[in-house]
């Protein structure tokens, strides 16, 4: 993919999940971003709205001198404002997201293409509540299942940017740990849903199904809260044959 294919695809991304009628983000909210496949990545810029982006509205970034920053113990705010022009590749672009180092994650540990970050207000009605992220840990129906993956990643609220990358890492390689592959989502407790694609078209399927699945917890608790699916039907549904074939053709 040469880089104005990457770059329209990101900006096709950025405003499918940017829509107002989706309610997924709104004004400077979440971020997109995607592998370039040479060592660096491409993020959105901060304060960027993605409805709206064009190509301009993402920054190139080193992807080496991102997780090299992640090995610190902590940054400053101060420090990570400083860094930003070594680790971009063009320093005249805009400065890149706050949430920079937790895309070089999804995209190197997490095994993602294409990362979608967003702040559904479906979702955030759950993970904003007592409850969390503890309604999402059991599926209500197959289409989540084949889309978002048998289980999410979670992780508590943690400030944005370097802390909340650390909490990342760790959750990811637990994750990949207990089940053997990455997950496709990842629920962040007060604060939003990433999702982690294989290509940008995932990427929308992961963030958009998992929009469908908290509308779905929501209503179920009108009418005596959630009747989740047996987890031996779950495992059915996640090991079929022709799911796999159907997950690879929605991504496509």
């Amino acid at each position: 993919m040469t880089t104005n294919e990457l770059l329209q695809a990101l900006v096709t991304l950025s405003h499918e999940v940017g829509r107002e009628d989706r309610q997924l983000a709104i004004l400077g909210e979440g971020n997109t971003s995607a592998t370039a496949g040479d060592g660096t990545f491409w993020v959105k810029a901060s304060g960027s709205q993605l409805g709206t982006i064009g190509e301009a509205g993402f920054t190139q970034v080193k992807m080496d001198a991102i997780l090299d920053l992640v090995e610190r113990d902590q940054m400053t705010q101060e420090e990570v404002q400083a860094i930003w022009p070594e680790v971009m590749v063009d320093p005249q672009q805009k400065r890149p997201s706050v949430e920079t180092f937790l895309h070089a994650l999804c995209l190197s540990e997490g095994g993602a293409s294409c990362v979608a970050h967003t702040h559904p207000i479906s979702c955030n009605a759950i993970l904003c509540s007592v409850l969390g992220a503890e309604p999402f840990r059991r599926h209500l129906f197959p289409d989540g299942i084949v889309v978002c993956g048998r289980y999410p990643a979670v992780v508590p609220y943690v400030d944005p940017g370097f802390d909340l990358a650390k909490v990342v890492r760790t959750e990811l390689r637990r994750y990949q740990d207990e089940h053997g592959m990455s997950p496709k989502l990842l629920l962040m407790v007060n604060h939003g849903i990433t999702a982690l694609g294989k290509s940008a078209q995932e990427a929308l399927n992961i963030t958009r199904m998992a929009d469908k699945w908290a509308r779905t917890i929501l209503g179920t608790y009108v009418l005596g809260g959630p009747h989740f699916m047996p987890d031996s039907e779950a495992a059915r549904i996640d090991s079929r044959l022709d799911e796999h074939y159907r997950r690879r053709q929605l991504g496509a």
